[in-house]
């Protein structure tokens, strides 16, 4: 049992993963959005986060519309790809991003986008600043987000870049080869070397059981050992933290090693769970885990407020 009393610690094996398991599942961006947007409107009526939740599928959707009208950015050569596999490297750095036009023009397409999706006035205002900015404030902005280093008194505009990021990475990640990433460090995406947003045990055809950590740009999902550590590799100290008397398909996976955290979706019970939207809704459980002495070691850029 944890200290704190408003969480139940317990340790939680699991079953055998199965033989082999994919490394790498690789995102389909026009469904990937679309499922994300479907799953905030569920959860948005009656939660404490309702408006804001509305708000998200509303950008969701938007997103969804936007990766089925944008190209991807043109890939490395397959030689530079299977380098950077090789010697252990993201094979689609996220750092190239900042400065690509892609992503620029895909900010503008975004917004567009969202002319008619209902936002706080907050949010609308911070919206137009990010459109007005100059190209070199814009690609300021969209390097903030990928290096996770985001003015807090500059949040509302990061949003919408993290948005639109978020599609060109995963448009871009959807178009390797499967079998070209390769493990790189601990909390690190191998495709693009972002940090994970969560991770969650799947209950898919041939991978039952299997836990797979979902990165927050790019989406692709890949195979991590469970109970072990995202951020550091331990297997020591691991505890599984929720809040009392709710579901317990949504847990803080806890590292007494390095102090940190990362939560873990129970998609065999839940098979409706989203990486992004469940981590969202389940504020309460951060700010519980955070109190009692750990830190989050995922990033969602629509939590960059809390």
């Amino acid at each position: 049992m944890s200290d704190d009393p408003g969480l139940v610690t317990f340790e939680d094996v699991g079953t055998p993963e199965r033989d082999k398991p994919p490394f790498v599942r690789l995102p389909e961006p026009a469904r990937l959005f679309a499922a994300r947007a479907e799953r905030f409107a569920a959860l948005a009526p009656g939660h404490q986060l309702e408006a804001y939740l509305g708000f998200l599928a509303g950008l969701s959707r938007a997103q969804a519309a936007l990766a089925g009208a944008i190209d991807a950015p043109a890939p490395p050569s397959l030689h530079e790809l299977r380098f950077r596999a090789g010697n252990a490297m993201p094979v689609l750095p996220r750092e190239e991003l900042a400065s690509d036009p892609a992503v620029s023009m895909a900010f503008d397409r975004l917004a567009a986008l969202l002319t008619d999706i209902a936002m706080p006035d907050i949010a609308r205002a911070a919206l137009a600043r990010a459109v007005a900015a100059e190209p070199e404030a814009r690609q300021a902005m969209f390097a903030a987000v990928l290096t996770d280093a985001v003015p807090v008194e500059a949040v509302a505009e990061h949003i919408f870049a993290a948005a639109a990021l978020q599609v060109v990475a995963a448009r871009r990640s959807a178009l390797i080869d499967p079998a070209l990433p390769q493990p790189v460090a601990d909390g690190v995406c191998p495709c693009c070397g972002g940090p994970p947003v969560a991770s969650a045990v799947v209950a898919d055809l041939h991978v039952e059981g299997v836990r797979y950590v979902q990165c927050s740009l790019c989406a692709v999902q890949w195979n991590h050992v469970r109970v072990k550590c995202v951020t550091c590799g331990s297997t020591k100290g691991i505890a599984y933290q929720e809040i009392e008397g709710i579901a317990d398909t949504i847990k803080a996976e806890t590292c007494d090693e390095c102090r940190t955290y990362v939560k873990i979706l129970n998609r065999r019970k839940a098979p409706e769970l989203e990486p992004v939207a469940d981590d969202v809704a389940s504020l309460g459980l951060d700010l519980l885990v955070t109190e009692a002495g750990w830190r989050r070691a995922g990033v969602n850029p629509f939590l960059l407020g809390y």
